[in-house]
């Protein structure tokens, strides 16, 4: 977190019109934003100055969204990243979230939804998920709490700190049935009456990293119409 007592935000937005909007009212809400309308500028400004947490337009001159989401991961930069996306198709918002993006939006928005999903990741950035044992293991895959990593056939796989609480809450319910509305509430920290479908994408793209055949999963199981649960 940034030493000021303004959450600072970096948008990265090429819209003007939008920008202007979005600046106003999270400045409005006690927001401290930083405003850059190219993908490579936005890039070297989050790698020379701190953020509590990045917003991140797709559609970028310079840089992509995308792609500046990939390349300051492998910088390093661990601050939570949302996505501002006008693209609908699953598959894109997976291809976010598997280069290290903890969410997403799909324009065109509500403020109020925006302001949720940022205050939190600002909650999430703060408090770490709690150890409670040192690890657990299934089939090839075992995972340190202690460390938060997990690897498969001794193999590290990259989760994002989301897929990681995701697995870790489904883990320690397992054998139960978990709705999405508790795990928008205890994993995202969203108003379980959300309307979002963030928990199905982020349980693709974990399903990609973890199972065997992704399509069938074995241990990461949806039971219809209630919600998901995992299986040793």
């Amino acid at each position: 977190m940034s030493k000021s007592l303004e959450p600072r935000v970096l948008l990265v937005e090429d819209e003007p019109s939008l920008a202007l909007t979005l600046v106003d009212r999270l400045t409005s809400e006690g927001y401290a934003v930083v405003v850059e309308d190219d993908g490579q500028r936005g890039f070297e400004r989050a790698l020379s100055e701190p953020f509590d947490v990045l917003v991140l337009d797709v559609m970028l001159p310079g840089k992509n969204g995308f792609d500046l989401c990939r390349d300051l991961r492998q910088r390093g930069v661990e601050t939570p990243i949302l996505m501002l996306t006008a693209r609908v198709q699953v598959v894109d918002k997976v291809v976010g979230l598997k280069l290290g993006a903890d969410d997403y939006l799909t324009k065109p928005f509500d403020h109020l939804e925006l302001l949720a999903r940022l205050e939190a990741l600002l909650r999430r950035s703060r408090s770490p998920v709690s150890a409670g044992g040192e690890s657990y293991s299934f089939a090839d895959t075992h995972i340190d709490w202690k460390s938060a990593e997990v690897r498969r056939a001794g193999a590290l796989v990259p989760l994002s700190a989301l897929e990681y609480k995701l697995l870790r809450h489904l883990i320690e319910n397992r054998g139960a049935v978990v709705s999405r509305e508790e795990l928008l509430d205890r994993v995202w920290g969203y108003d379980a009456t959300a309307q979002t479908r963030t928990v199905d994408v982020h349980m693709a793209s974990l399903r990609q990293k973890i199972e065997r055949h992704p399509a069938k999963p074995e241990h990461l199981v949806t039971v219809h119409r209630l919600g998901y649960k995992f299986v040793d």
